[in-house]
């Protein structure tokens, strides 16, 4: 019965049985917003709400709910006509390990549950299927916040909605009622939860007065539905011995309506109910939505100062607020529960048609669940935007904290979510890359962001991997968006970024096209002489570079770069290429003063002149990066192509492993026993350094993307399914969630890398600055986006020709010319699609 309970009109991706949930998690919430995870069993945890993480710890320790466990609990109600009534948590059974010193651990352990659970998604939507051959009713949550691609606004809502679908299974009228209570949370001396009911929206509002209202956990929290026949028990009593608990659940099973208690105290976090009754005939369906609302305005920067207060207590230093660019959306947790609730229809439409135009895709299986689950990273606390709309992120989440500040630029470099499918917030990171962390002196960037904005001077440290992909960065997205305002707007820093490279003591201060300087990179030491990494990318700043200041009107500083590009690539091929692989020339300076400030930090080689921690004859799992990004953005190739191939032909050789169990890692592990993965390092041919660098033995998903997604470009797409297959059957559900993919913290933003398998396989590139539209020569359905509008691409071939039915579903395409593989058709002027216009395109050749 499970398929055919699912709703029809919400795709599925992947689905889990009882065996694989136990470690799902899928968070729901916008972006920068804060969210709470929906557990595979259909339970909520993880409440990061408050501006903070709050990953792998018990809500009671988060929030002092020591008598429950848990912030939530939602209980079905069901009694049929002339029979007992039952009851359930409507949750699946508690997974092992049930026992603490205490006994089971679990939030609300001695409320029964169904005996059978099944988790299906496709993010953000997420149904969970509840069934007991002793409850008459069958149970559908469906769960999700809006995604809509092109519209951060209206993705980036402070919301999560659970519609609890309910089919009467029995021969009888089932008389049923869904009852949500929740925990007050919030920060303050007295917390208190009060009934609202405006409009047709009905609901509890949670909120406290009194203590610090500069304080994370300062705010509101709203439960609300719009059902008609609603009851509600505003406070649970503060009572010992968990007879809260008790007198809830008698009051509910009574006669499934709940009575409100006059004049109750709830204590510290007290809980409230809101409950919805409906009845149904035999076979018949019905659901009752709610909304989970918040509003936590109080974000601080990456590491805020306590200062003690007159008092003697300790708060967050009030300069170091940032706040959150949602809490200015909405004035309180009930108004974005009321604006959710009246544009429902509208949001969940264009989300649902989102996801099943991805869904739909005629491409494999395990490249569209890890482009589309790793989307979630930009719900988690990894990210956040600032009251001004800018989009900034960590590198992922502690269990508690964020971890590795600043919006890192060599950690973000490798993502390609964020451009193809909010196109405002890449943008946005590239102002605040070049217009406030890119020195105007120097050029040199820190590749750590300050915040707030207004201290970020560009003095900061520098990486040679994060500055360059930048540049290529800034020119991805103003072909994106084919703005050339923009481009000018941000281009005098760009060149100077990439002039910085040729400072006395710098990254090339030879200016002969190859890195041989002090190169800080995203494994956290510096490397010393040429190697590919730094090689390729620098390359490809060049070359996106020669592309920049043609545009701009700049042809001597063009022919420039690209005189260095062509230098360089021609020496990396002659001197680094070994014949399988490229490797790292390790060329030490003759003492310290021969590296420029801001180059070094204290991670790397003690002695400069004797370096440790470097890669040497290694072969490098994402040696060839720049090259992986050029292909992306359309900049074609910086090596040869033959040494290419056969590199990546070495890494799958060398790199990849069907088993773990004879595998040594002295670091962090994230793969185990049976499982395949990329490893990031090998020495094939010996010579390997007594200190690698740091991470040589490890496994990380962002770096396995990259190579994954170099070989689907490359035409090895046996071998790049392969990698990314590997990958998503370690998130299996049962083993690690399958919306967090954890690097140096939770949710890494690295992660997103996997969006660029979509664009390998169905070659899509837009230029925005000419209408240039193009995709693979491979028949087939395939979702496009490209950060201000997306759609579907339908290619068929019949005999020479290709017809091309190309439909925009969101936003406004400009559209000059159509290219199928090497075949193009340039339409007479630009036409302009707007959404819900298909154009039907022929093209011969």
């Amino acid at each position: 019965m499970t398929s055919a309970f699912l709703n029809p009109r919400w795709p599925v991706l992947t689905s889990y049985d009882q065996e694989h949930l136990g470690r799902i998690a899928l968070p729901l919430g916008g972006i920068g917003t804060g969210t709470v995870s929906l557990g595979g069993r259909g339970q909520l945890l993880d409440w990061e709400l408050q501006n903070l993480p709050a990953k792998n710890i018990a809500s009671a320790e988060n929030f002092g709910l020591k008598t429950y466990g848990a912030a939530s609990l939602f209980v079905l109600y069901a009694k049929p006509e002339g029979e007992p009534a039952v009851a359930r948590a409507l949750e699946g059974e508690l997974t092992p390990p049930y026992e603490g010193s205490h006994g089971c651990t679990e939030g609300f352990h001695g409320v029964p549950r169904f005996r059978q659970c099944s988790f299906h998604a496709a993010y953000p939507l997420a149904q969970v299927v509840l069934q007991d051959e002793d409850v008459p009713v069958s149970v559908r949550l469906e769960a999700f916040n809006p995604l809509i691609p092109a519209d951060s606004d209206a993705s980036g809502l402070p919301v999560a909605v659970l519609r609890y679908v309910l089919r009467n299974t029995s021969d009888k009228t089932v008389q049923a009622t869904v009852c949500g209570s929740l925990a007050n949370i919030c920060a303050g001396e007295t917390r208190r939860n009060r009934r609202r009911e405006v409009d047709g929206l009905r609901g509890l509002v949670f909120d406290a007065v009194g203590g610090d209202d500069l304080a994370r956990g300062w705010g509101d929290l709203a439960l609300a539905t719009t059902a008609e026949n609603v009851t509600f028990k505003s406070v649970w009593p503060e009572e010992n011995w968990r007879r809260p608990l008790l007198h809830f659940w008698d009051d509910l099973v009574a006669d499934g309506a709940l009575d409100e208690i006059p004049n109750a105290h709830g204590g510290a976090c007290p809980m409230g109910s809101l409950a919805a009754s409906v009845a149904l005939s035999p076979g018949e369906e019905s659901s009752v939505t709610f909304v989970l609302s918040w509003r936590f305005p109080n974000r601080y920067n990456w590491a805020p100062r306590s200062v003690e207060c007159d008092c003697g207590d300790k708060r967050l230093e009030a300069a170091d607020l940032i706040g959150n660019y949602y809490s200015e959306q909405f004035s309180d947790a009930w108004s974005a529960a009321a604006d959710t609730m009246a544009r429902m229809s509208v949001l969940e439409a264009k989300t649902v048609s989102f996801v099943s135009a991805f869904c739909e895709s005629s491409l494999p299986e395990a490249v569209k669940e890890a482009a589309l689950f790793n989307v979630s990273t930009l719900r988690s606390e990894t990210c956040f935007r600032t009251p001004d709309g800018r989009f900034y992120g960590w590198e992922g989440c502690c269990d508690g904290t964020g971890c590795c500040s600043g919006s890192c630029t060599h950690v973000w470099n490798y993502e390609s979510t964020v451009p193809h499918l909010f196109g405002d917030l890449a943008r946005s990171m590239r102002e605040v890359e070049f217009l406030h962390a890119t020195n105007p002196e120097t050029g040199g960037m820190s590749f750590r962001v300050a915040l707030p904005i207004e201290r970020e001077e560009g003095k900061g440290k520098c990486a040679a991997d994060g500055q360059m992909g930048c540049i290529v960065k800034a020119y991805r997205e103003w072909r994106l968006c084919g703005d050339d305002e923009w481009l000018r707007n941000i281009w005098p820093r760009v060149r100077k970024a990439l002039e910085f490279c040729w400072i006395p003591g710098g990254w090339d201060a030879d200016r002969d096209g190859v890195m041989e300087g002090c190169q800080h990179n995203t494994m956290d030491v510096e490397y010393y002489g040429p190697n590919p990494q730094m090689g390729t990318w620098y390359l490809a700043a060049l070359r996106a570079a020669t592309e920049m200041a043609e545009a701009v009107g700049e042809p001597d500083f063009s022919r420039l770069c690209a005189d260095l590009f062509q230098k360089g690539s021609v020496w990396l091929d002659a001197h680094l290429f070994n014949g399988e692989y490229y490797e790292h020339e390790i060329r030490p300076p003759a003492s310290e003063d021969d590296v420029a400030d801001t180059l070094r930090l204290q991670m790397g080689a003690t002695d400069v002149c004797n370096p440790e921690l470097q890669l040497g004859s290694g072969c490098l799992v994402d040696q060839l990066v720049g090259q992986c990004l050029a292909h992306t953005c359309g900049l074609g190739y910086l090596l040869d192509p033959d040494h290419v191939r056969k590199t990546l032909s070495s890494i799958m050789r060398y790199n990849f492993r069907e088993s773990f169990h004879d595998h040594f890692n002295n670091m962090r592990t994230f793969v185990l026993n049976d499982e395949s993965a990329l490893l990031m390092a090998s020495y094939p041919r010996g010579g390997r350094p007594k200190s690698p660098f740091p991470y040589f033995t490890e496994v990380m998903t962002g770096f396995e993307y990259c190579a994954a997604t170099h070989m689907l470009y490359e035409g090895m797409e046996e071998e790049g399914l392969k990698c990314i297959e590997a990958i998503r059957d370690r998130y299996d559900g049962a083993r690690r969630s399958p919306f967090n993919e954890a690097e140096c913290g939770h949710h890494y933003a690295r992660a997103m890398a996997a969006w660029a398998g979509v664009l390998a396989l169905t070659g899509f590139q837009y230029d925005g600055t000419t209408g240039h539209m193009c995709f693979a020569a491979k028949e087939g359905r395939f979702f496009w986006a490209n950060g201000v509008a997306w759609g579907t691409c339908e290619l068929r071939k019949t005999d020479d020709c290709w017809q091309a039915r190309l439909s925009v579903l969101h936003g406004t395409l400009a559209l000059r010319a159509f290219s199928v593989g090497e075949v193009c058709h340039e339409l007479p002027e630009v036409r302009v699609l707007t959404e819900g216009v298909t154009a039907e395109l022929g093209l011969s050749g």
